[in-house]
């Protein structure tokens, strides 16, 4: 875990984890530290749920080796990424059927988010995409 700290409003924190069944939870664990610490605390329980769909789409969906988690906190909230080095297909948002049981985490994530997209990386930084949410206080410091 990468974190850095400077004289701006912002503190950044980055995760870096192999893609295996059990780093959603050790994500998003990480993510509501994080937060905590900020004392973002009424953010909790949203970063952690959406954290965990995004990481879990990573573990399901692709077959990279790793994937990095990264968290831009400030007063007014956190802007959350997850990276994986696979530029195949593009994340959608899709409302699942009453009976399946997969389907619903870009939903959630397009959802409880003020905010939240894809973008894909290359050049100085390794080539893959990116998936970002934004979540932010009701109030400074909630």
């Amino acid at each position: 875990m990468t974190v850095t700290t400077s004289n701006s409003p912002t503190t950044h924190y980055r995760l870096t984890a192999p893609a295996i069944p059990t780093t959603p939870r050790v994500a998003r664990e990480a993510v509501a530290a994080w937060l905590w610490a900020a004392g973002h605390h009424g953010l909790l329980d949203t970063a952690r749920t959406l954290v965990s769909d995004v990481v879990t789409n990573v573990v399901v969906h692709t077959r990279v080796p790793h994937l990095s988690v990264e968290a831009a906190v400030t007063r007014l909230g956190v802007t959350v990424s997850v990276w994986d080095g696979d530029q195949r297909g593009v994340p959608r948002s899709r409302r699942a059927d009453a009976d399946d049981t997969t389907g619903r985490g870009l939903y959630l994530v397009e959802t409880l988010s003020h905010a939240w997209g894809v973008s894909w990386t290359g050049g100085a930084e390794p080539a893959g995409k990116r998936v970002w949410f934004e979540l932010r206080a009701a109030r400074e410091g909630t």
